[in-house]
Formats: C-alpha cells, sequence, structure tokens
C-alpha cells in the first residue's frame, strides 16, 4: 500500500503508480461547500504477478475512507469498500468529523506525552530544569548524570507539548514560573506529575482488566502496578495540602475546636498517610491513627511519619475499613477511599460502632453529580476514566462487592452512610475536584 499526504488541504497520492483523476480532499478547503466530500479515489492493489496497479473507485464516503487512509498507512480496496458501506446510509458531517478528528489528535499527543512527564519526574530532569536561565540539553544531561541525546529529544517534546519554554535564538529550554510551581514543588499546592503516575499504572494493568471485564471478579487494590501507589500519594497531596486544614476542617461543624483542644482521629483508607500527617501536623495536641489494608502503604507512611517526627502521636496500622481497632473516635476519616471499597456498608457500621455520640465521620469523595448527563464534563472524563481502570474493579473485586464507582452520586452515599446507622448527612463544602459530607449519629 502507498502512503498519502496532505498537500495543502487536499489529499494525494505517493509514488508512480499513477496519480487519481480527482483529488481526494481530506478536509473542505476554505469556501467549499459539503459536496466537496464526493471525490475519486485510486485503492493500489496487489495483482497476480506481485505488482501493484490501480483501480479506481469514486465513494460517496470518500472523506471518511481517506481519513482513515491516511492514519493507518493505507487501506485496501475492500477495506475502503467496508467503510463505504458503513457510512453510505448516514455520512459524517464534515464538520463534526473535522472537529472529531482534531480531538482525537489531541488526545493522542496527550496520551503520549503523559508518559513523558513521569520520565522527567523520575530523573529529575524538570528540577534540574529550573534554574536562573535554563540550560541546554547538554548541560541538562550533564546535571542529570543522563545521556544527551536522550535529554534532547525529551525537551523537544516538553517544548512541544507547552511543559518547558524554549529560545530558539540560544537555544536554551526552561521553565516559567507557572511551569516550575506545578511540577518541581512537589510539597506544593499544585504538583501535577503525580496524576501521570496514576495513568502510567491504568496502561501497565490493562491486561488484568481485560480479564476483569471478562470474568467479573474485579482487580483488588493490592493487585495493580506500584504505580498506583506512589502516583495517587504524589496526586492527592497537593489538594489536602490546599484545602484540608484551611477549608474542609473548619467546613465541619464544631470539628476544629476540638482538634485544637486534643481529639482521638482515625484516618481510614490512609494510603502512604498524606491526609494523617497533614493532620497531626496542623493539631499537634491530637492524636492520629492511620489505618489501611495495604501492607506496602502502610510502610510509606511509617516512613513518612518517621521522617517528620511525629511517631510518638501518629500511628499506622494494617486493618480494614470493616474492622480496624479502637473506639471513642472523636473524628473518623475517608478521603477518597470509600467507593472502592466491596463493602461501604459494613465500613459504615464499623464507624458508627466504634465514633464517639457526638463524632463526626468524613468523608471526601470525587466531584459528581447526580446523573451521567451531569457528569458529561472534563472532570467526570477523568473519574469515569480511572473509575473504569481502577475504582469500579477495586469495588467488584470480592463477591456481592457493591461496585459504587468513583462517581457515585450524594444519594448513593447518603444510601450508605444511612444504612451504616447514621441519620444526619450533608455536603459541608465542596472543590471542583471533590465533595467534602459531614455525616453524624
Amino acid at each position: 500500500m502507498l502512503p498519502m499526504h496532505v498537500v495543502g488541504t487536499q489529499l494525494t497520492r505517493a509514488g508512480r503508480v499513477g496519480e487519481p483523476r480527482e483529488r481526494a480532499y481530506l478536509l473542505p478547503p476554505p469556501g467549499h461547500s459539503k459536496s466537496a466530500i464526493t471525490c475519486k479515489v485510486e485503492w493500489p492493489q496487489l495483482n497476480p504477478t506481485g505488482r501493484r496497479r490501480s483501480n479506481r473507485g469514486t465513494t460517496r464516503s470518500g472523506r471518511v475512507a481517506s481519513l482513515l487512509y491516511l492514519w493507518t498507512g493505507g487501506l485496501s480496496k475492500e477495506s475502503a469498500g467496508r467503510i463505504q458501506k458503513m457510512t453510505e446510509a448516514t455520512p459524517p458531517d464534515p464538520q463534526k468529523l473535522e472537529k472529531f478528528a482534531g480531538k482525537f489528535v489531541s488526545d493522542l499527543s496527550a496520551a503520549v506525552h503523559g508518559s513523558t512527564v513521569v520520565l522527567g519526574d523520575r530523573l529529575g530532569l524538570y528540577k534540574a530544569l529550573n534554574v536562573p536561565g535554563g540550560l541546554t540539553s547538554h548541560e541538562l544531561a550533564e546535571r542529570t548524570e543522563t545521556k544527551e541525546r536522550f535529554v534532547r529529544e525529551w525537551l523537544a517534546a516538553q517544548a512541544a507539548s507547552e511543559y518547558v519554554c524554549f529560545d530558539a535564538a540560544t537555544g536554551r529550554f526552561f521553565l516559567s514560573p507557572e511551569q516550575a510551581f506545578t511540577l518541581t514543588n512537589e510539597a506544593g499546592p499544585a504538583f501535577f506529575p503525580g496524576a501521570f503516575y496514576v495513568v502510567a499504572s491504568t496502561y501497565k494493568d490493562e491486561p488484568k482488566i481485560v480479564e476483569a471485564f471478562q470474568s467479573g471478579k474485579g482487580v483488588a487494590w493490592h493487585e495493580h502496578h506500584p504505580d498506583l501507589f506512589s502516583g495517587t500519594s504524589k496526586f492527592f497531596r497537593p489538594g489536602y495540602m490546599a484545602n484540608l486544614v484551611p477549608s474542609w476542617l473548619p467546613a465541619l461543624e464544631g470539628v476544629v475546636p476540638k482538634l485544637e483542644r486534643g481529639a482521638r482521629v482515625a484516618d481510614v483508607g490512609c494510603g502512604f498517610g498524606s491526609s494523617t500527617l497533614i493532620m497531626a501536623a496542623a493539631f499537634p495536641r491530637s492524636e492520629f491513627f492511620g489505618f489501611d489494608y495495604h501492607a506496602f502503604s502502610i510502610d510509606a507512611a511509617r516512613s513518612g511519619a518517621a521522617l517528620e517526627r511525629a511517631v510518638e502521636r501518629v500511628h499506622f496500622e494494617v486493618a480494614t475499613a470493616q474492622n480496624f481497632p479502637g473506639n471513642g473516635y472523636d473524628l473518623i476519616t475517608f478521603f477518597d477511599c470509600l467507593h472502592d471499597m466491596t463493602d461501604p456498608v459494613g465500613a459504615a457500621r464499623h464507624v458508627r460502632a466504634t465514633l464517639k455520640p457526638d463524632g463526626v465521620w468524613m468523608v471526601v469523595e470525587p466531584f459528581a453529580g447526580n446523573s451521567l448527563s451531569e457528569n458529561l464534563t472534563p472532570v467526570g472524563r477523568t473519574f469515569y476514566s480511572a473509575s473504569t481502570m481502577i475504582c469500579t474493579p477495586a469495588a467488584l473485586s470480592e463477591k456481592g462487592g457493591a461496585g459504587l464507582g468513583a462517581q457515585a452520586s450524594d444519594r448513593q452515599i447518603r444510601e450508605v452512610a444511612e444504612a451504616g446507622g447514621f441519620t444526619r448527612f450533608r455536603r459541608a463544602t465542596e472543590t471542583p475536584f471533590n465533595r467534602i459530607f459531614e455525616i453524624r449519629p
């Protein structure tokens, strides 16, 4: 099959086989009507001797066939015929097709670019680049002990993606203040690379999810690639840093004064302990207990507590949401984990049994509306995609799993709370990415 090239807004065939009598428009040129779609296209075909020969064919859906031909590197005449049959009844609208093709190109470039962000973080490339005056590819490679040719290609990808800036006059690359703020400061309130670790894990776990779709058995949290665990910590910590102490806890009636006087707090599903340690640093008179069934995460949380010298009043233990130890808690928190659980009602009942009569159950969940239609947004797209690959498989990883998913509505969360014995439920506050619920006995 011969390749096709875009010449202006027209599609032409390269090679010596012969030129088509009429050029096939990939997309209508400015000023042309939709009738410009109709065209004659020559499709290359092999004759019995193995040489290429040309067959002319006129298609009303030549536009679609040509577009697919361009992206696949060549279509046989038979394939083109099948495309024609599929599209003859309802030919695609040219403007809508152009818009969707543009969306595809944007999504494709973003999907490929994500892995380069992980590379940049793992190798310290972004942090090393964050110096006055920027660096050349040779200088960046020397600073990071990497090979220049690889670094040069990585820098080109970052510049094309607008993740770094490039000065063509000097050949130097540098970070703008905004890029530096979001790509180099892991302890800050907006660190973007963590999200791409989570995305990377979904590609690595795709074979397991295929099997889950076919068997219905689900994929438990601990069965995922380790990038998910570290990525979740890197991704969620900035949001907790920016919101947990300044706005989320104050939105809960009477909770902050208790924490300031000295309270007993359980952080369930704590993962690497980011949320636990943030609260502990803000309220030194309170005692905190972090629980997670994932032993690897608890080990990481303990290491974090040791680094912050908080081991005397911050304790991490392996336990599930349905059997974590202790009682008499003033506050029990669930950060972005209730929807992942196979038995959220069982968790709610255990919270009710271990909470003080005047205690509060704080549940943080991904932002969502009350219907699919309300969630058809960029944020909803992100959460539904993550839920397909991570949350729903986890919530179905045991027989009878609830399968709430990351876009569970307020009504569904309320039903879980009420089934667990709680009587008071309200959405205390929200961000574009989170809902914060205050739940009381």
